[in-house]
């Protein structure tokens, strides 16, 4: 009952299955992987084709995130940061800037926007030049990265700016920092700048509440697909990422108990309350990945149509992220009743992916305290000021 992608994977999948558990122990992603990730297309999925990417469907790119999930969550991360940053970072540069962006494709760059909280960048225009000092947190994928968005407010303006960063940059340290238990080789970790230097002309505007922005007819824009907000859409993905995750679990659990036996030589897999818990679980997950197909073919058939978005859509779309990611916390707890700590103790790959989900739901994109209080203000008509 897995993912039904259009993207192949094969090859891929296999190398992400097999540094999984390795790359969970040394807190590190594979650096043969990550080599094989950018050169493949899959690094390239959410470009449109002006600029040399793939321009997948939405739905598509879910699937695949899915597929990625179940080998290796961390590894799904990564990418899903990249592909979502790269469609916010294209509908910020993409109508000034293509020839940035047709570069960032074919020079097959990883990119992350750590800004999370704790954020700090001071800027200072120097002739043609800005230098950045500060830090940024939460970069997922840092460690992998080519560039980095970087937002900031330059001495003595009021407006903030936003442009590409290299890594590589002799100014720019990575502190490996993210000690979480979940998603161990994920990254996501603090970047500082120290007198960095950009271009000036290669910055732009960033619009505190971008996504209406991005929605008005006249905001140009190089393909329909970038009016839709990356946030947004990044909750779809996880959604998808939540789905492939707990598919997963369940397979390992059922291969687990085919032949295990409970106290007094019972049978396992003879239980009515494994069929009960098995049966409830699966059920979420399918009712998990209905979910969130259904949400992002509603996205692919708006950008086909050239039709923006509204706050509507945009409230439906995380809504039905966390609505997803709910199913799937709730068939994960049913599965967990069904290892029994016995199980636990012998099944480290299903203890690893339990340690991973519990990331997921949580995040600021999909927390459902957030969502539910936004979408409820929505509803009840109240004003909005929040810029995702």
């Amino acid at each position: 009952m897995g993912p039904e992608t259009s993207i192949d994977l094969t090859a891929l999948l296999d190398k992400i299955a097999g540094q999984a558990a390795q790359a969970d122990r040394s807190r590190t992603l594979d650096r043969d992987l990550v080599a094989s990730i950018k050169q493949d297309p899959v690094s390239r999925l959410t470009a449109c084709k002006l600029v040399g990417g793939v321009e997948a469907t939405i739905q598509s790119c879910g699937e695949a995130l899915e597929s990625i999930a179940s080998k290796c969550t961390s590894t799904a991360w990564v990418l899903m940061n990249h592909l979502g940053q790269t469609h916010l970072i294209t509908a910020l540069l993409g109508d000034e800037h293509p020839s940035l962006l047709r570069q960032l494709v074919e020079e097959r760059n990883l990119v992350c926007f750590p800004v999370g909280a704790g954020t700090s960048v001071e800027a200072v225009r120097s002739g043609p030049t800005i230098r950045l000092h500060g830090k940024s947190e939460f970069g997922s994928g840092a460690r992998y990265a080519d560039k980095a968005g970087v937002i900031f407010v330059l001495a003595g303006e009021d407006e903030a700016r936003f442009a590409l960063v290299d890594l590589h940059h002799k100014g720019v340290e990575i502190e490996d920092n993210w000690r979480a238990m979940s998603l161990r080789a994920s990254s996501t970790d603090t970047l500082h700048y120290n007198n960095v230097e950009i271009v000036d002309s290669a910055s732009v505007p960033f619009p505190r509440m971008y996504r209406e922005v991005f929605r008005r007819p006249r905001y140009p824009v190089i393909s329909p697909r970038y009016r839709e907000d990356w946030m947004a859409i990044s909750n779809m993905w996880l959604g998808y990422m939540g789905v492939g995750l707990v598919q997963s679990c369940l397979d390992d659990v059922v291969e687990n108990i085919r032949e295990r036996t409970a106290f007094m030589g019972v049978r396992v897999a003879e239980r009515a309350n494994v069929h009960m818990n098995i049966g409830h679980a699966q059920a979420n997950i399918s009712a998990a990945r209905d979910s969130v197909r259904s949400v992002c073919a509603e996205t692919d058939g708006r950008i086909d149509a050239c039709i923006p978005p509204n706050e509507s859509d945009y409230f439906r779309q995380l809504g039905a992220a966390v609505s997803a990611l709910k199913l799937c916390d709730e068939a994960l707890g049913l599965l967990v009743r069904v290892m029994g700590a016995n199980g636990l103790r012998e099944g480290p790959a299903f203890e690893r992916r339990w340690r991973d989900f519990q990331a997921i739901p949580i995040h600021l994109n999909t927390h459902p305290d957030r969502v539910s209080e936004i979408i409820g203000r929505h509803i009840l008509g109240l004003s909005m000021e929040h810029t995702f």
